[in-house]
């Protein structure tokens, strides 16, 4: 672990200023005291509430490293208490080794970072993979907190992206039963099935479903999917979290986009005018999806990766409590951490987020936000389709009817009639504590 940090800083210079270099804080983490002890001297007359930040993403890397060591003789032990011991004597906080405890303190300050803080970061996360440096060059721009940026356990593309998966026809996937969960997309005639157990083992699948060209992003943390329309880009997990959501990169630029958003927000393209459009998705059961779409293919499980692919064995323990995983910076009580959520943004538009249960209730949802009105339908299995209806009413008696008694045949990209149609507008569902994190100002219906 020392020699690694050593290989990493032996390129540096220091930075002389009104802040301390960042080799001052690498060495307050050295194992030998002679070069620790002035290094803490240094922070210590120096010291700005911001530099806990970077204490508490070095002391985090250096618990997870002593975790995971295999020769005893090298243990870390004493540096941790020792940086612990300096955070407690700066900060007057006593939350011992409870990074999420510091985390929730540090959140709350106001954001003052070194200078270099992100330069920082790629160097701490270097101990872990080398090519999380390439996240974090020196002068790296940001548009959302770094210190909320974490580390979530894996390295570079360690939860491996499918690209271009194998497919099967319906038939020949005996390996689904009709109550297993999948998420299914349509587009130009062509639909297609991901089914739950395989991508909560991958996270991202890149494919392409009829004449679209899709990043399709399973964030299991926040229990969200979202099929990117890729524009070009070719994506890779970076292996951090942003508020407990998956970071995924781009190779090109390895800039930072945020799941949930389709934006970059670190690196390179942090100032472009991006925005990834998305296509609609729905959570349903195999056998609701093969009902309606029986030409429909779905994913093989000859993936070229072994893994447990039975229902339910990815993130059990997870999914089965309304625990977290990671630290968020802000929850809201209205609902519990892992109630599932509809998420609709409409351009220009506050967030909207309707709670699922409220739309199992409803299957005929209908709801007027900041001026545009929009028509959910859930069938018995929980998909949900999301249309912007305009001024029309709705009942459904067998058949879906407007306010004037005509019919509409519900297909899987929109509702029609002779000589009109309504588009579906994309949604996705999301836990509830993931999207407020990065949402705040989200508009709830529960």
């Amino acid at each position: 672990m020392l020699s690694r940090r050593k290989l990493v800083l032996a390129a540096w210079a220091p930075n002389p200023g009104i802040h301390p270099s960042l080799k001052v804080f690498f060495e307050a983490a050295s194992e030998d005291e002679r070069v620790a002890a002035p290094a803490l001297k240094e922070l210590a007359r120096l010291w700005r509430p911001g530099y806990a930040a970077m204490v508490v993403d070095l002391t985090r890397v250096l618990i997870q490293l002593a975790g995971a060591a295999r020769d005893p003789a090298r243990s870390a032990e004493p540096v941790i208490d020792r940086m612990v011991r300096f955070l407690e004597e700066r900060t007057r906080r006593t939350f011992d080794r409870k990074v999420a405890d510091w985390q929730r303190w540090m959140w709350g300050l106001p954001y003052e970072p070194h200078p270099d803080f992100g330069e920082f970061k790629g160097l701490v996360y270097a101990n872990i993979d080398q090519r999380m440096r390439n996240f974090f060059p020196p002068g790296v721009e940001s548009r959302i907190r770094l210190d909320r940026i974490d580390w979530g356990g894996v390295r570079v593309n360690g939860i491996p992206p499918l690209r271009n998966p194998k497919k099967v026809p319906a038939r020949e996937a005996t390996y689904l039963k009709d109550n297993h969960t999948v998420f299914g997309i349509a587009a130009k005639g062509e639909a297609q099935a991901y089914p739950k157990r395989i991508l909560a083992w991958h996270e991202m699948a890149i494919d392409r479903v009829g004449d679209l060209e899709l990043t399709i992003v399973y964030c299991t943390l926040c229990g969200t999917v979202i099929p990117y329309l890729s524009q070009g880009h070719k994506f890779g997990t970076s292996g951090l979290l942003y508020e407990s959501s998956k970071l995924m990169f781009d190779e090109a630029t390895n800039s930072l986009w945020p799941t949930l958003e389709g934006r970059p927000a670190v690196g390179p393209l942090m100032k472009e005018p991006l925005q990834l459009s998305f296509a609609p998705v729905v959570t349903t059961t195999w056998g609701e999806w093969r009902q309606a779409h029986p030409e429909t293919t779905v994913l093989s499980l000859e993936t070229g990766h072994q893994r447990d692919y039975s229902e339910g064995a990815a993130y059990h323990d997870y999914f089965g409590t309304q625990e977290l995983m990671f630290q968020v910076s802000a929850r809201d009580g209205r609902l519990k951490n892992k109630d599932e959520v509809l998420v609709v943004r409409l351009p220009g538009k506050t967030p909207l987020a309707l709670a699922a249960r409220r739309l199992a209730r409803e299957p005929v949802f209908e709801y007027e936000h900041e001026g545009e009105r929009i028509l959910v339908l859930t069938t018995k299995a929980g998909a949900n389709r999301v249309y912007r209806t305009g001024d029309l009413r709705w009942t459904r008696d067998g058949a879906l009817r407007d306010g004037q008694g005509r019919e509409w045949r519900e297909e899987e990209d929109g509702l029609r009639r002779e000589g009109e149609s309504l588009p579906r507008w994309p949604a996705h569902r999301a836990f509830w504590f993931g999207w407020y994190a990065q949402n705040p100002t989200t508009v709830l219906v529960h």
